[in-house]
This record gives structure tokens, sequence and C-alpha cells, in this order.
């Protein structure tokens, strides 16, 4: 730990942190190297003052909170005198499922789809802008994003957490997704699915998502897109078949203007293509850090005490191409001699590494990175 705290301490000489707006209303919390005490109810009266306290005591851990307070530094809740907080979500590989089995690199990718996909409701169901949103790499496994506007500052918990039930998908009502319609010709009736492509929301979501799904199974050759239509519950080879020979160029026209036949395979794969649509359309955060109108976060710029990696800010436009291993490093390439306690395969500066257990010559980054999970000694 020592040594850990050390490497911090020179990175907090010359940090890069990003002071969060209205510096002086929030509160400050600390965690330092072999403590597991929070220390916290502090505030600072200028960006100087709080940097001179990072140099001076070089926490594992630096945090600040949500909500803004007219006395941010009061020792209970009720004498700090809440005024507001930012909407922040908390996106973690903790959440996801089946990530057990995959690298550190391959977590991070996973969670990148969600972050994604979350962005993607922040700003096309729920109107903000770019600008509203500032995301930020929490520096270990995950990804935060916090909505910053006015609009949202005096939502209570209840409503923080409809926010979240719709990103999520909690009590959505599928059926309302699609409608059946009776179509009448002179002496017969016809029915169809009709699904609605052009609305917003979930229900134009899961549309437009039926619609490509079509258009995949379409252009994949005959095979492959029976294996693609058997993933979907309920659905056997011999309606994969029907499906797949019933996509004409016609079919695919009626089901792009959201018209979805009733012939018997249509009929079956309708209703569990939704589910599976949903399911893969909702994105995944922590709810409670949404919810928490008095929440504590990572404050942007520090470092974080399990990784040596930096809580980093990227830019919409830059999440396709941000790398945590490459982006998030601030140690150099010094070489350090450390012991491992198990064999590491890891990618990082764009230096790939394959080590075996015991002891080894690591550049100074991936000592921090690997002594600070633990997977390393000095």
């Amino acid at each position: 730990m020592n040594f850990l705290r050390k490497k911090f301490s020179s990175y907090y000489f010359h940090p890069k942190i990003e002071f969060p707006e209205r510096f002086d209303r929030r509160e400050y919390a600390f965690i330092f190297f072999n403590e597991d005490k929070m220390h916290r109810h502090i505030s600072f009266p200028s960006t100087i003052s709080l940097e001179t306290y990072l140099k001076m005591n070089a926490p594992a851990h630096a945090y600040y909170s949500s909500a803004y307070y007219r006395n941010p530094s009061a020792g209970t809740m009720k004498e700090k005198e809440w005024m507001g907080a930012d909407l922040i979500f908390d996106l973690d590989a903790d959440h996801l499922p089946d990530v057990e089995n995959l690298s550190y690199e391959e977590t991070l990718e996973k969670v990148k789809l969600e972050l994604k996909k979350l962005v993607s409701f922040l700003t096309e169901d729920f109107g903000f802008s770019k600008k509203d949103l500032k995301i930020y790499f929490s520096g270990s496994r995950g990804y935060h994003c916090h909505v910053i506007n006015k609009k949202v500052l005096s939502l209570d918990s209840q409503e923080r957490r409809e926010i979240v039930d719709y990103v999520t998908a909690t009590g959505i009502n599928l059926n309302g997704v699609m409608k059946e319609r009776s179509i009448y010709k002179e002496k017969f009736r016809d029915k169809t699915f009709e699904i609605y492509p052009m609305e917003g929301g979930w229900r134009g979501r899961i549309a437009r998502e039926i619609i490509k799904f079509f258009h995949e199974i379409k252009s994949m050759e005959r095979e492959e897109a029976l294996s693609k239509l058997m993933e979907i519950e309920g659905i056997g080879r011999r309606t994969a078949e029907e499906i797949y020979n019933a996509l004409t160029d016609e079919r695919i026209k009626r089901i792009e203007y959201g018209k979805i036949d009733q012939t018997t395979g249509f009929k079956r794969i309708a209703k569990p293509l939704i589910k599976k649509i949903a399911v893969s359309l909702h994105s995944e955060t922590d709810e409670p850090v949404t919810t928490d109108v008095k929440r504590l976060i990572r404050l942007p710029g520090s470092l974080h005490g399990k990784t040596g990696l930096r809580v980093t800010k990227l830019e919409i436009d830059e999440i396709e191409n941000f790398s945590p291993l490459r982006d998030a490093v601030v140690f150099g390439e010094k070489e350090i001699k450390i012991k491992l306690v198990k064999p590491i395969n890891t990618k990082m500066m764009e230096n790939e590494f394959n080590l075996e257990k015991g002891e080894t010559k690591v550049p100074e980054y991936l000592a921090v990175f690997l002594i600070a999970r633990k997977m390393a000694t000095l």
C-alpha cells in the first residue's frame, strides 16, 4: 500500500481534476489507504483548497455529492439543508448477467454497450441534449452518466425511480407494443398485427427492432437464418422454415409499414420476439444510485484505489473508441519488479502482456494496476 500511496501522491501533485458545478455547495468524502472508514461531511471553499487536500493526503478514493446543500459540511443531512441534486446513472459490470467468465477488457466492452443504450434513452426519449450529459469512466468496471439540467434538480426519489423503471423496461406493457386488427375484405375477414415504427418511446423502439430483425433474417443464408429464428422461445425448425420461406420482398415491405401477417408462423413468433427485443434494448443501471438524492459519486479526475486508473471524462462521440486501459492510464513506463500471484494475460497501453506466476518486471502503469487489484505484490 505504501507503493500505491506514493504513486497516487505523485499524481495528485499535478492532477487533472474536473470540478463539479456549484463546487462549494457539494459534500466531499475520502477513503485513505490502509483504512476502511470513509471521511465525509467535508466541503471546500475553493478548487485550490481541494487540490491542496489531495496533495497532502493522496486518498485511495475521492467522492463528491450529487446533491447541493446550503451547509455541505454539516454533520447531519437535516443540517445540510438539501437544495437539489443532479440525476446520476451508475453502470457497472456487477449488475450485468453472465460476466463472471469474461476478461477485464471484455467486461468493459459489455458495460459500454449498456452506456450507449442509456444515452439513447436519455437523448431520444427524454429529450436531453448531449450538452446535458456528462459521461465518465468510473475508474474500475463501469461508467457514470450525470444529467446536468435544472429540470432534474428538484426530482424526488420516486420520480427518479420512474425514470429508471422506464430505462430498464420495468413494468413495461408488451401488449401495448403491438395491436391485433381485423381487416374486412368483402365476405372475408383477415387479421394482422400492427406495429408502430414511427412512434416514440418503447413502442417505436421495439417496432423498429422487429423490422430490423426480419431484414437480417431475409439477408442471411438459409441455415443461419433458421438457427437465429430458433433462438426465439417456442420456435422450432418447422415454424422457422415457414417464417423464412414466407419472407418475400412484398411481405418485408408490409412489415416496414407496420403490418405483420397472422399466418401460423408469424403469429407464433410475434410475442416472444417482442419479449426478446425488449430484454436486449433495455439498459442495466444501478437503481439505488439514481434514486438516491444524496448520493456520493467519484470525483472526476481522481484515481480509483482498486485499479490506479483515473475517473476519466469522455464525450458522447468518443464512447465507441474510448479504451480505459489506454485513455484512463496516468502512470509511466519505468520498469517495476513485481511478484504475480497467478498468470496474467492482458492488454494495456496497446501492449500485450502474457505473464507467468512469480517475479517479473513490468511498466509502472501495469504494476500499479495489478498491485491495486491485488493480483501482484511489489
